[in-house]
């Protein structure tokens, strides 16, 4: 360090720490070629001439027989010296046996020193006046920003990084790096990996709450319940891997299996309430109809006194007039309550036909049909089918496939706003203008939620980026009424190409991260990934 330090006419401080850089480039992996170089090096500072030559780069090896490089590699050799001589930079020749007999404990130290290269590094490159010197800062900016972006959280930890993280590089930045500096920042660099590894570690243990939250859900649903095959499709979904995407597509499952949930529960409210009232009307049947059979019989009592007392013809007529007339009675009242009670059971039967058709169209929508209800053109599975078929082609003849993922702008906002009957119709006005636009041989698909797929066989990225620029276009040319307003609708989105071999889940992640690019821009844009 004092020959570093200490000045002279030929060996300026740059000259001397570009030797270095040099030296320790060439010669890393050979701790006694490192020693002696070295070495040679410090020497000739202590002679202060650039006139001996220090090697950089290890010398040509000849095989012996006269076949090696030979006296034009030696020539050119020569010559590259010459250019670093004249570039101010030391270079000199010497046979690897002088490295062979370095002393042992030397080399020892030159590995001890290495060892703490770690930290002196840093600041010799940050300091250097080499080549691309002037980029280190802005690297360490770029790679710090990312850390602190990476430790983004509410936790307090992770905010006390990202400050303590800032202050250093700051400091680094402004007064230059040295060894207390660069075993600060590695410190807080283990802290950080450290953070990151426990945030890991807990998104890991979520994804296990979520699978045994599903399985559990699929255990506790009725047997060849509809909701058993949702839970299949999020449990499908989770075992692709922790996304957020994935994630995304579970909760959407989730929200649609409540609110369906939701819808049957009504349903079977109704019916049993229907029940109750019919069980309650049935009661009060059969409560009069016990009252009035009950009066016939004390009036059958009183009947046949009267017969055994009567004494003419004519006082035996009018009892069995009476007789029958009350006969009639009993027996139209009896009717009218068979009839009504038939009724009543006949519409119970029809509140349990509703139910049992209800679950029965859920476990259809589930499992079987390929059409989204709401907007008329493909689902999930839709699109799936489709992308199985465009995939098996492709791999055929390999042609571009282009897989787009589309998402509304504010939707959450709409919904709240104008209400979701406003978002429904949102939906459904992308669905049919994206529709209406596309070539013969593409594909739309509502994914879930607000977001939409688009599959483009035979388009390159550029094609199909214009693709969803033209659509974009075209929607913001366009409003949709709602209750006598109008409604402005714009979408981003994100695009990318298929690759051979993978799944179409981790194609459209790609996509994601390219629809987040452009949600994060501005809106309303297509980005690619």
């Amino acid at each position: 360090m004092r020959g570093l330090e200490r000045g002279g006419r030929q060996w300026t401080l740059a000259r001397k720490k570009d030797g270095v850089l040099r030296v320790l480039s060439s010669n890393r992996s050979d701790p006694q070629r490192l020693t002696l170089r070295l070495r040679q090096l410090v020497g000739s500072w202590d002679g202060d001439t650039s006139d001996v030559r220090v090697e950089t780069q290890p010398a040509p090896l000849d095989d012996g027989l006269g076949n090696g490089p030979g006296d034009a590699a030696r020539d050119a050799a020569d010559q590259d010296d010459d250019e670093d001589d004249r570039a101010g930079t030391p270079s000199q020749f010497f046979n690897d046996e002088e490295a062979a007999q370095a002393p042992a404990e030397v080399a020892a130290s030159i590995a001890g020193a290495a060892s703490g290269a770690r930290y002196g590094g840093l600041d010799t490159l940050i300091g250097s006046n080499g080549p691309g010197a002037q980029s280190w800062p802005e690297v360490a900016t770029h790679l710090n920003g990312t850390v602190r972006h990476a430790l983004a959280s509410d936790d307090v930890r992770a905010q006390e990084l990202i400050t303590e993280l800032a202050q250093a590089h700051a400091e680094i930045v402004r007064d230059g790096a040295t060894p207390e500096r660069a075993a600060q920042m590695d410190a807080l660099c283990i802290r950080a990996r450290r953070w990151l590894d426990h945030r890991g570690h807990a998104f890991t243990e979520l994804g296990k709450l979520c699978a045994e939250l599903t399985g559990s859900l699929a255990d506790l649903a009725e047997d060849d319940s509809w909701a058993q095959g949702q839970c299949e499709a999020m449990g499908q979904t989770l075992a692709q891997g922790l996304t957020a995407r994935s994630v995304r597509s579970v909760s959407e499952l989730l929200h649609s299996t409540r609110e369906r949930q939701h819808s049957l529960r009504a349903e079977r409210g109704r019916a049993r309430d229907a029940l109750k009232g019919l069980i309650n009307r049935m009661l009060q049947e059969l409560g009069e109809l016990g009252q009035h059979t009950d009066r016939f019989s004390d009036s059958v009592g009183k009947y046949a006194e009267v017969i055994e007392q009567a004494d003419t013809l004519e006082s035996l007529a009018g009892v069995v007039r009476e007789m029958v007339e009350e006969s009639r009675s009993v027996q139209s009242l009896v009717q009218r309550t068979q009839g009504r009670l038939r009724d009543e059971h006949d519409r119970a039967s029809q509140l349990a036909e509703r139910v049992e058709q209800l679950e029965g169209e859920l476990r259809k929508l589930s499992s079987e049909v390929q059409t989204d209800q709401l907007t008329q053109i493909a689902n999930r599975r839709g699109l799936i089918s489709t992308f199985e078929t465009e995939r098996a082609k492709l791999e055929r003849d390999p042609k571009p496939l282009a897989l787009a993922l589309l998402d509304i702008d504010n939707f959450k906002k709409l919904n709240d706003n104008l209400g979701h009957a406003a978002g429904d119709e949102a939906l459904k006005s992308l669905a049919a203008r994206v529709s209406g636009l596309l070539r013969p041989g593409d594909k739309v698909g509502r994914w879930g939620g607000e977001e939409f797929v688009l599959i483009l066989p035979e388009a390159p990225l550029e094609e199909a980026q214009a693709v969803l620029l033209r659509l974009q276009r075209s929607l913001s040319a366009s409003l949709f009424m709602h209750e006598g307003r109008d409604v402005f609708v714009t979408f981003s989105a994100g695009v990318t190409l298929f690759r051979l071999g993978e799944t179409m889940e981790q194609a459209l992640d790609r996509a994601d991260e390219a629809l987040y690019e452009a949600k994060r821009t501005g809106k309303n844009r297509a980005c690619v990934a």
